[in-house]
């Protein structure tokens, strides 16, 4: 009885050497759509959260409009549009490109809110400096405000980034074959879910903490003052 429950056990073991490099694959998929999407996030919350700090309403509100707009509608709705509806009118991108593009864009509207009060927390008299400076508005908000809002933003933009790492699995709706997608796959064929699925958590598990120890290495690091720019 100890004698098969040894070599089961040993067994199981093997499977889940065997499809760790399949696993790998997947894993790399999900670092790259939560990189692309992240970033995509981030330059178009920058966008949006300078747009709605425009004191010109009719540049404002438009932008508050579209925030709330992708902000109140799922994911998945937003997914499925890109990849359902936009070859309908010519636009036909790739299933990872449309995955990533979905993710940038539901989180941008949360990146463009953590932006405006990360501009919002900047000091009065630092915009009113550098006025007396003579530097241009552009000049002013990419070298006075922006170096002095990022630390201040680090915590919340690193927790979208894990945010969005967790929502790559919605990408399989689309044939994105993301970690957990492959893990369902070597389910379906082994019928085996156990081992797979407990992996792949496990490893969303390691790639947390890594991200979070990150973000606590820059919140720590940053000087809370500003960014100093050469």
């Amino acid at each position: 009885m100890l004698m098969g429950i040894e070599w089961d056990t040993s067994s199981q073991w093997a499977f889940a050497i065997s499809i760790l490099p399949i696993l790998a694959k997947g894993l790399l998929v999900t670092l790259q759509a939560t990189a692309v999407g992240f970033i995509i996030a981030l330059v178009l919350g920058l966008i949006l959260a300078s747009l709605k700090t425009s004191r010109l309403k009719i540049v404002a509100w438009p932008a508050r409009f579209i925030t709330e707009f992708i902000r109140d509608t799922p994911l998945l709705v937003q997914l499925f549009f890109l990849y359902y509806v936009l070859p309908e009118y010519g636009i036909i991108l790739p299933a990872f490109m449309t995955g990533a593009l979905a993710l940038g864009l539901q989180y941008s509207a949360y990146t463009s809110e953590v932006y405006r009060a990360g501009l919002e927390s900047v000091p009065l008299g630092q915009h009113e400096a550098a006025r007396a400076l003579d530097l241009s508005p552009r000049r002013t908000f990419t070298v006075i405000v922006v170096p002095q809002a990022i630390p201040r933003i680090i915590p919340a933009l690193g927790n979208y980034l894990v945010s969005i790492m967790k929502d790559v699995p919605l990408l399989s709706v689309v044939a994105v074959l993301e970690m957990l997608n492959v893990a369902k796959i070597i389910g379906d064929r082994t019928f085996n879910y156990l081992i797979p699925l407990s992996m792949v958590g496990l490893i969303y598990l390691i790639l947390t903490l890594v991200a979070a120890a990150g973000i606590r290495y820059l919140d720590t690091r940053l000087p809370k003052q500003g960014i100093p720019l050469k």
